[in-house]
């Protein structure tokens, strides 16, 4: 789907990040709730069906938005190939400090999902909650490398980029198509690893994850709830949810998730 009606928010190196901002023209003070900031997955976009269902479900009820696309994503500048994780941090980072004020709930699906944690351990005094949807920290590693053959590795690492084959998609892409991944995507996603070690998150956190997940396993979502500090975490699955988490039983389940975290 094509968007052209998007605002901008100018980065170095002449880049940009396309976005959608919605800030309510009258607040409740009796409610005043947090921006709901929404970070896609991996080779998706602001167009995505869960971003749009939380476009809808925020401003039909009075609540600020935002949604926006990484650099090499959607209408964001720059080519996917020339990013890495950390590139798509910074861009988390500058949309949070630039085009937000005051508490924010991140709803972050698959790599959004990993971003929404990294987020959370940058700017812990500014995140009310965390939400996220079939999570996928560490998946450049464990659900990429781990899995390639050793001649593709070999390929990777000589030609600096590798294009998987149809069949192995996993990490949250809206036509599992094939698609080109480098070198630098993984070897820098290294600094950036999490489900090694104890994760310094205290903020409540909610995690949906569908049972039928093929791309990012729902033990993934354990392993979260058992490594950050925070003792207020929540996990919800859906038997019969996948990967994307977009059927209508799954984005209703979204909006009663995000409607308890909020105490609408």
């Amino acid at each position: 789907m094509t968007d052209n009606n998007f605002s901008t928010l100018s980065l170095p190196d002449n880049h940009f990040l396309a976005y959608h901002k919605f800030t309510p023209a009258t607040t409740d003070s009796e409610k005043n709730h947090p921006t709901v900031v929404f970070f896609g997955g991996f080779k998706s976009d602001m167009q995505g069906s869960k971003a749009l269902f939380l476009e809808s479900f925020c401003t039909n009820n009075n609540i600020p938005f935002l949604r926006f696309d990484y650099l090499g994503h959607g209408q964001s500048s720059g080519d996917f190939t020339d990013f890495t994780l950390g590139d798509w941090l910074k861009n988390c980072l500058s949309a949070i400090d630039e085009l937000t004020q005051g508490k924010i709930l991140i709803v972050g699906s698959s790599m959004g999902g990993w971003l929404m944690l990294l987020c959370a351990l940058k700017r812990p005094e500014r995140i009310s909650s965390l939400l996220g949807i079939a999570s996928a920290p560490d998946f450049t590693e464990d659900l990429m490398w781990n899995m390639l053959t050793e001649k593709e590795k070999n390929i990777l690492q000589t030609e600096g980029i590798y294009t998987l084959p149809l069949d192995c998609h996993s990490v949250n892409q809206e036509d599992y198509e094939p698609y080109t991944i480098t070198h630098n995507l993984i070897t820098e996603a290294r600094n950036h690893m999490l489900l090694k070690d104890k994760i310094s998150i205290n903020c409540p956190i909610h995690l949906l994850h569908g049972i039928n997940d093929e791309d990012v396993p729902y033990q993934t979502s354990l392993k979260i709830s058992e490594l950050v500090e925070s003792q207020n975490v929540t996990i919800t699955l859906q038997k019969n949810g996948d990967h994307r988490m977009s059927s209508q039983e799954s984005l209703q389940l979204l909006q009663t998730t995000l409607e308890n975290i909020l105490q609408m």
